[in-house]
């Protein structure tokens, strides 16, 4: 018997539509896997080879080293000071106006702010301010603020301006306040950069207390970052939530503190630190070789200059333009710079940075000339007779003692200044001197006869304290006694008008007379250096008027970042190249 067969041996029938239809959607279903693994080839190709750039990302917390711990946290003592108190102060505080790179006081709590009769000035808060602990700022705070510093009992507090209780403080509504003067006083506006604080949160301390108490625990203000942990080492800030516009980068800023200068450089090359917050002008060069310090530096707005005492019965020589301008012919300032500060400097031919609003430049300049000092010394009257390489008139010596405070800086400064006037005759005799006793012993009683002087010049320039004749006795700081009608008649001039065109004229003709008279021999500008890590990208330093400005770009830092393709990495911040400091 024959087995059955298992498959049919009969032709097959024609394919059904189904068969038909399951033959179409696998053939389809390959092509379309076929395609997404060609265009994910293709995609991960051009990702591969498109062009990519490293983004700021956020996170990371910058440690800076600063000299010395906070002690005075009130904007009345730390505003404006160099250390560590004026570095918080910068941070934590904000006052109705500010100081832009220039010099000029222009609106910050204040959206705007207006003058009348140059004496009552009328101030519009922003709306939606807030304190770091999120309660609004309101007009009550800066009416607080201000009266406090009017109280009686600060009345003999060192230091604190008597101006504040001539003042009268009114407030119009919950967004504005007026304030009126007795009379016209235009380098008041400076006053207003002073720091607010909540009245909500300090109104029931007595104000003797609320000003003089020392650093004891974290403030609370209206800056851009709050202090959220203290240490003995170390003060750490974050960013205030309630500050408005994106967050900065990085996470926190620390404050570390070192007991001087030499500790916190050590602490940054151990790698603790990210940032140094100045370097010395000695520590330049080297600073400049190394590969992981960046090197920023702006001009200050201090001067350096010789005072000379045109009074004093040992000196009579000094009031004699000629010899005055001879003086200055034979300094080699660029060398000056260039030898005690390596180049950290500004050689000066007035009293105002360049970069400020109230800058002229000066129509009578002094470069260095010998031969013109020489000639000038000789048409003078002075001659080397005995050939003793000095200079004299009669009995009297061409010779003088010029103080110099007694850090390395200014006693090598004076040594130079020695050096180049002995090369035209003229006998200079250095003697160093503390900083108290050179104000307590000698510019005070007007006893010294010349003296190396750095001097501060933040905000308005008025020059009035300096240079007025009314000045020049008593408690006045026109130490060098120089009297001249036509200055006082510009100082105060400019002291009554609101006007800055008008202020810019009458301080440019001050700076001319100033140029050809010579009450004092301007030096130069010093520059303030500032170091940070090269892991921190994206730092800037603007043109500042003061260290403690140096983080007003802290924003744009970063410590980390991401990758990302090159059309989507964000534009670079403008920079606009009137104001960007590159020395």
């Amino acid at each position: 018997m024959n087995p059955l067969p298992t498959q049919s041996t009969l032709p097959a029938g024609p394919p059904s539509p189904a068969d038909v239809l399951g033959r179409q959607l696998r053939w389809l279903f390959w092509l379309a896997l076929s395609g997404l693994a060609a265009l994910a080839l293709l995609l991960g190709f051009a990702v591969y080879t498109a062009p990519t750039v490293l983004v700021p990302d956020r996170g990371g917390v910058f440690r800076e080293g600063v000299v010395g711990v906070p002690q005075f946290l009130h904007p009345v003592w730390c505003q404006g000071t160099v250390g560590v108190d004026g570095d918080l102060c910068a941070l934590l505080y904000r006052g109705l106006m500010r100081l832009d790179a220039n010099g000029r006081v222009v609106p910050d709590l204040a959206e705007a702010w207006e003058v009348s009769d140059n004496r009552i000035y009328r101030f519009r808060l922003k709306a939606n301010l807030f304190w770091h602990d999120g309660q609004p700022i309101t007009a009550d705070d800066a009416y607080f603020s201000f009266t406090q510093l009017q109280e009686p009992s600060l009345a003999d507090v060192p230091g604190l301006s008597s101006f504040w209780r001539s003042i009268q403080v009114e407030k119009l509504d919950e967004r504005t306040l007026q304030i009126t003067l007795p009379q016209p006083f235009a380098p008041f506006i400076d006053l207003m950069t002073l720091g607010l604080l909540p009245e909500h949160l300090y109104q029931g301390i007595p104000a003797l207390e609320l000003v003089t108490r020392p650093f004891t625990s974290p403030p609370v203000g209206a800056g851009p970052m709050r202090i959220v942990e203290t240490s003995p080492q170390r003060v750490r800030l974050e960013p205030s939530p309630f500050n408005g516009g994106s967050p900065p980068y990085i996470t926190a800023l620390e404050f570390w503190s070192a007991p001087d200068y030499a500790s916190m450089v050590a602490a940054f090359d151990a790698q603790q630190l990210d940032g140094l917050s100045t370097i010395l002008p000695v520590d330049v060069q080297a600073a400049l070789g190394r590969r992981d310090l960046q090197i920023f530096s702006s001009v200050e707005s201090s001067y350096e200059h010789v005072l000379l005492n045109l009074n004093n019965p040992n000196t009579p020589f000094f009031q004699d333009r000629r010899l005055r301008q001879a003086l200055l012919y034979a300094v080699k300032r660029s060398e000056l710079v260039t030898s005690t500060l390596s180049g950290q400097g500004l050689v000066a031919d007035g009293l105002f940075s360049p970069n400020h609003w109230a800058y002229a430049p000066a129509a009578t300049t002094y470069p260095f000339d010998p031969a013109r000092s020489a000639s000038l010394l000789t048409e003078a009257g002075w001659l080397d007779r005995d050939g003793d390489g000095v200079r004299e008139q009669g009995d009297r010596k061409l010779a003088f003692i010029l103080l110099v405070k007694d850090d390395l800086r200014h006693q090598e400064i004076g040594a130079h200044l020695a050096a180049d006037w002995a090369q035209v005759g003229v006998q200079a005799q250095v003697q160093p001197v503390s900083f108290s006793g050179l104000v307590t012993d000698f510019l005070g009683p007007r006893t010294f006869e010349a003296a190396l002087i750095d001097w501060k010049q933040t905000g308005d320039p008025d020059p009035f304290p300096q240079w007025h004749s009314s000045q020049s006795e008593g408690s006045g700081q026109n130490y060098s006694g120089w009297r001249n009608e036509t200055i006082d008649q510009l100082l105060e001039e400019a002291r009554q008008s609101t006007d800055e065109a008008i202020r810019q004229e009458l301080y440019a003709r001050f700076q001319s007379i100033y140029a050809q008279e010579l009450p004092s021999l301007p030096l130069f500008f010093p520059f303030y250096t500032y170091g940070v890590s090269t892991r921190v990208r994206n730092v800037r330093l603007e043109p500042i008027n003061s260290p403690t400005e140096r983080f007003g770009t802290f924003s744009e830092w970063s410590l980390d970042s991401r990758r990302v393709p090159a059309s989507q990495a964000p534009a670079a911040p403008s920079q606009d190249p009137a104001t960007e400091e590159s020395p």
